[in-house]
């Protein structure tokens, strides 16, 4: 886990960027960022868009070809992340960040590159969408990004290619964050004592108390 990052936040807000990755492997520190897509949201209206392939300097397995789509051949003329990377960050400036399992993948990669490359720090807070599905939607059994967009009828054409995951997972945010707002009344002005995150409203045996968002991960707790 990369350190020196945002708070994870469960929220539903109307501007952020969504971004995702694509990679040579799930190795960090050995595989390779392949191709980085984000669309910015305002409103929660897509309003512009920025993608581009990576040159990994190393060759592409085919377990990762075969997953999504991209060769040696596709990246042999793209940047490399040292060029890449300015644009996304310029992009994503200081907004809010949105993505499907980042907070153990994406995020991990992303900030690694940065620190590698440019010696900076992506300290966005940021909203899995993963985290989210597994409040939202406890029905399911599992909660992949094809799994959530299934169950809400978004179309899955084109996944595993960065720019169409973004377009699916901002899809995804918006319904899961209509169910959000009715299970979960957040206090995003109360932050918790330990991690500083959100606070949440629950209940427990002695009465109502705020608790940690980032729950069971941290288990900070505050009085109402």
């Amino acid at each position: 886990m990369v350190k020196n990052r945002g708070k994870r936040l469960m929220r539903y807000i109307g501007d952020y960027v969504v971004f995702d990755l694509e990679t040579t492997g799930i190795r960090q520190g050995l595989d390779r960022i392949i191709e980085i897509s984000a669309v910015k949201v305002r409103s929660h209206k897509v309003t512009d868009q920025y993608t581009t392939l990576v040159d990994p300097e190393m060759h592409i397995p085919k377990g990762a070809t075969a997953v999504n789509g991209i060769t040696d051949d596709m990246v042999r003329d793209a940047p490399k992340m040292k060029e890449a990377l300015p644009g996304f960050l310029n992009f994503i400036g200081n907004d809010i960040l949105v993505g499907h399992n980042i907070h153990t993948f994406d995020l991990n990669f992303v900030c690694g590159a940065a620190m590698e490359t440019h010696g900076a720090e992506i300290r966005n807070d940021y909203i899995d969408t993963l985290y989210l599905s597994r409040k939202c939607l406890p029905q399911l059994s599992h909660h992949k990004l094809s799994d959530v967009s299934e169950y809400f009828g978004i179309s899955t054409k084109g996944a595993h290619r960065a720019l169409n995951d973004c377009i699916m997972n901002q899809k995804c945010y918006e319904e899961l964050g209509k169910i959000l707002q009715k299970i979960q009344p957040v206090s995003p002005d109360i932050l918790c004592p330990l991690c500083g995150a959100e606070m949440i409203k629950r209940s427990g045996k002695y009465g109502e108390f705020f608790g940690c968002s980032n729950f069971p991960g941290c288990r900070g707790t505050r009085k109402i």
